[in-house]
């Protein structure tokens, strides 16, 4: 397996993976790279409920036949930048690893890290155990009972913690039973915690023996359930919510609603379900996030510092004090890469960005900004050198200060006013900033520099005179779709340098490609392929997206978005193959979608596309596309490295690197418009499908896959990682009409082709993958989704 290791960046720290093939799951055929792939997605969800909590892992090196241990301290081999808090035991201290980013969570799964188990206590800005902030009762069920029995139960604990004021939160634990979160305001001990648990259970044992036990004796609990309120002991730790659990199968500990646990034949839930689950539900915990807003959010900025260690200030988290102050810092930051940080005063701390550019010059150019932990108020005096080896190490200098008005503050929308210093190099300055992917630190926003008011300068690029009417402008029916040419970064870099002039930049956005024509009262929408896509998307084509009484021609992505603000691909699977009305308006409701809009090419009747994209874009703005699900995306920055950097942050696809002098040219594959990809993904078009095993028997264990070349179609290799149950059924509903005795394929191994299903090869899919092989195989490929935008024969092999 030695071959098998990948080095990788994650927000900064590069880790080694290795043994990415290992098979951790026998029973599914479960590898390490896959649970590696779980936890990274997950962890934007998992990340708030293991925040500043010791983590106790259970870890199985050579998978679940084998038997595992428990870690509490962090091993010597642990990377110096996971934070670790020590605490006493009998055999001496133990460092225990903090988690609070998705680096961590990463290294985490490296090394086979399946189960995270936490207490119900978080540590204080001292480094101390702080009083519970959460309390949980664990439904154990005995033998002869279920989940179930465990759901009655289940509902009869809450119907009594809702008298009491509190909110409960089921979770399937994933191994057995039910697990019921509250949170608790931090006000008492674990110690009394405990007893009010064990007081619950005694009540409940006494409203319903039959079903109900508190006595931890094992032979009390047969065709009962076991209410285990010991968990709130100070000492104990319970999995965390969305951890793995080590059995046969990878099963999570899984929020759940309620109106699920009335479902009869609930059942617990795989890693591949809890991802589809995440991207339409979001955290289902979210209101257990601990404390006041502001006063939560420091411990992010606290659990990523030592105290002792850093001369930043490290203030009590309990002690923030919101005020009507509107002061801002803008501090210059040597660390790894020079940045600008602003810091706006607000509800008791400084809301941050970090801003690789620093303040725009111009209205002309937006510049990049992402967002990070809030700050304590002690930092708008801040200046210092931050260790090597510390979080954000580097030279910090104070480059602006003063006070800042507010004229509009919503989560994805700031604008604001800055008066600096007398005599800094600041200034008066309007400026906005606009979320445009993401939610919460590591969001990605735009910082803008507005006109002085009453100022007439053009906008950025505007052209001083309208476009001459030409002849063949894109009809209002069916226009064809511009299409960028895939690149690495270096030919990126190679082609803005040929440009010679600073590069547009834009966001990848894992959608499908639609063309809009808007006729002055109603949006249509037409697929790359010119398939009329109007009535799949009602949200869009019934919404009044404010162009005007004109007709114009745009072009733009569908997106469906997760509970952070994300592209899924795999939430739009949902909604891009429906054609029956009642199917579309209840997945409209479940799966909403946005239309992200970046071209124009005609408006009034007049042709736009002979010029530049500045002036397209320009001309679009004028237009204010505003309503939503209808918006259009301004671009990140002329910064290729910049906006790589955020994307990968941000895990979204890539970027598109545009010339800002570039004409559109429908249906072209042009060398003006580069697509970057850092996820590397491959159209494939399917030609067989091999039948599933174990688990899987009776469904579709692999498919065999193929891109067409000047023999046919060469083969590719299978996947067979990345479906849901629900993405087999619809797989085989498609597949079995297709059914033939001939092979399509040119090069298909024998080994294959044993078993295979040929397939008619009339349908393409979407894969992700590490590499290809030298035999021309895709390396770790996961599937993402059927693409009916494209015909088998667009499919071109990518670089990799």
């Amino acid at each position: 397996m030695a071959g098998d290791a990948q080095v990788v960046t994650v927000e900064g720290h590069r880790l080694r993976l290795t043994n990415l093939d290992k098979v951790l799951y026998p029973a599914t055929g479960t590898t390490k790279g896959e649970v590696i792939d779980y936890f990274t997605r997950i962890a934007p969800l998992l990340l708030p409920h293991v925040a500043g909590r010791p983590v106790t892992r259970l870890r199985w090196p050579e998978g679940v036949g084998h038997d595992p241990f428990f870690a509490k301290d962090l091993e010597r081999g642990a990377p110096d930048w996971v934070p670790r808090r020590p605490i006493a035991h009998s055999t001496g201290s133990k460092d225990y690893p903090l988690v609070h980013d998705v680096a961590t969570v990463v290294y985490l799964a490296q090394v086979a890290s399946l189960e995270l188990h936490v207490p119900q206590w978080r540590f204080d800005a001292h480094g101390e155990r702080a009083n519970p902030d959460r309390l949980v009762l664990d439904l154990d069920p005995g033998p002869g009972v279920g989940l179930a029995e465990c759901a009655q139960v289940a509902r009869w604990a809450r119907a009594i913690l809702t008298d009491l004021g509190m909110d409960p939160f089921p979770v399937t634990s994933g191994s057995k039973g039910i697990h019921l979160y509250t949170h608790l305001d931090g006000s008492r001990t674990s110690d009394e915690i405990s007893a009010f648990a064990k007081e619950l259970a005694r009540l409940l044992e006494a409203d319903h023996p039959d079903l109900v036990v508190s006595q931890m004796s094992k032979s009390a609990r047969p065709g009962k359930v076991f209410l285990d309120w010991s968990q709130n002991n100070g000492s104990k730790t319970t999995i965390a919510p969305y951890s793995l659990r080590g059995r046969d199968r990878p099963l999570v500990a899984a929020p759940r609603t309620w109106e699920e646990l009335d479902d009869p034949d609930l059942a617990h839930i795989s890693f591949d379900e809890m991802l589809d689950r995440a991207g339409d539900a979001g955290d289902l915990l979210a209101p257990l996030a601990p404390g006041e807003p502001a006063a939560a959010s420091l411990s992010t900025y606290l659990a990523k510092r030592t105290t002792g260690r850093t001369p930043e200030p490290m203030p009590d988290a309990t002690t923030v004090t919101p005020s009507e102050d509107t002061r801002f810092v803008i501090q210059e930051h040597h660390a790894r890469r020079l940045h600008w940080d602003l810091r706006l005063e607000r509800d008791g701390v400084l809301t941050s960005w970090a801003v690789p550019r620093g303040i725009p010059e111009s209205p002309d150019r937006n510049h990049l900004a992402v967002m990070t932990e809030p700050h304590p108020l002690e930092y708008l005096e801040f200046a210092g050198e931050i260790p090597h080896g510390e979080y954000g190490a580097g030279a910090m200098t104070i480059w602006d200060t003063g006070t800042y008005t507010a004229e509009k503050w919503r989560d994805d929308e700031v604008i604001f006013t800055l008066a600096g210093r007398s005599g800094g190099p600041l200034g008066e300055v309007r400026l906005a900033l606009i979320r445009t992917s993401g939610a919460g630190e590591k969001s990605q926003w735009l910082l803008h520099r507005m006109k002085d008011a009453g100022a007439a300068a053009p906008r950025a690029g505007a052209a001083t005179s309208p476009a001459a009417p030409r002849s063949g402008a894109p009809p209002a029916g069916a226009p064809a779709a511009m299409l960028a040419t895939v690149a690495t970064p270096a030919e990126a870099h190679r082609a803005a340098a040929r440009w010679g002039a600073r590069p547009w930049v834009e966001f990848k956005w894992d959608g499908v490609r639609a063309l809009g024509s808007w006729d002055g009262e109603r949006l249509r929408l037409r697929a790359r392929s010119g398939t009329d896509i109007t009535a799949r998307y009602p949200e869009l084509t019934r919404a009044d997206i404010g162009l005007g009484t004109e007709p114009a021609v745009i072009d733009g992505e569908i997106v469906a978005l997760d509970a952070h603000g994300r592209p899924s691909f795999t939430r739009l699977q949902r909604r891009m193959h429906l054609t029956k009305p009642r199917e579309i308006e209840r997945e409209t409701t479940r799966v909403p979608v946005a239309y992200f809009v970046f071209d124009l090419l005609s408006v009034g009747g007049v042709d736009a596309t002979a010029r530049p994209l500045a002036d397209r874009r320009a001309r679009l703005e004028s237009l204010a596309v505003h309503a939503d699900p209808v918006l259009v995306v301004p671009p990140v920055t002329d910064d290729i490295d910049a906006a790589l950097t955020a994307a990968r942050e941000l895990r979204l696809e890539g970027v598109v690197v545009k010339d800002p002098r570039s004409r559109y040219r429908p249906g072209i594959r042009s060398e003006e418009w580069l697509k970057v990809k850092l996820t590397l993904t491959q159209d494939v078009v399917i030609g067989a499908m091999r039948p599933g095993k174990g688990g899987r028997t009776g469904s579709i264990g692999s498919l065999l896959l193929g891109i067409p070349g000047p023999d046919g179609l060469q083969y590719v290799g299978r996947v067979g990682s990345g479906f849901t149950e629900a993405t087999l059924a619809r797989l085989d509903a498609v597949l079995q009409p297709l059914r033939t005795d001939a092979n399509p394929f040119v090069g298909v191994p024998a080994a294959d082709a044993s078993d295979a299903l040929w397939v008619r090869p009339e349908l393409v899919g979407e894969v992700e993958f590490a590499e290809f092989t030298p035999g021309g195989t895709l390396r770790h490929a996961r599937w993402r989704g059927l693409r009916s935008d494209v015909s088998p024969a667009e499919v071109r092999r990518a670089p990799g």
